[in-house]
């Protein structure tokens, strides 16, 4: 990756940070979740409304921590809008990184997958419940 590259994806992230997309609460979440990293403190929560013909129309985040955590949360929740709830649940690991578009340590990647761990937590939960 060039620097300029690099660069670029740098301020998109501290963009997100600073001006999150999607950060609050959501009245009537169809279903909800929420986790920590027990390394850095970080913690996430996921709220997903899904429609009758099972994709997502809204989904929110609350959530404190580090700037990689908060952006990928940010970041995942316009990914996820209009996704049907299977897709979303099948989306990889990859997807999210390569969005983020830097290069991550192992610790800073626990950090950029938590929002990714807690949606699928939460869509687990929606299956389990509706069984």
């Amino acid at each position: 990756m060039t620097p300029a590259a690099s660069d670029l994806y740098q301020e998109q992230i501290l963009d997100h940070y600073k001006h999150p997309k999607n950060k609050g609460p959501l009245p009537g979440a169809t279903f909800s979740a929420r986790d920590t990293n027990p390394l850095c403190g970080d913690e996430v929560s996921f709220h997903l409304k899904v429609d009758r013909s099972e994709r997502v129309s809204e989904v929110r985040f609350e959530g404190r921590g580090c700037a990689i955590s908060q952006a990928s949360a940010s970041m995942l929740t316009t990914m996820l809008k209009g996704l049907p709830l299977s897709e979303a649940e099948a989306l990889g690991d990859d997807a999210l990184v390569k969005k983020l578009g830097i290069s991550l340590s192992a610790v800073r990647l626990k950090c950029a997958l938590l929002p990714l761990h807690v949606m699928r937590l939460a869509v687990r939960e929606k299956k389990a419940a509706s069984t």
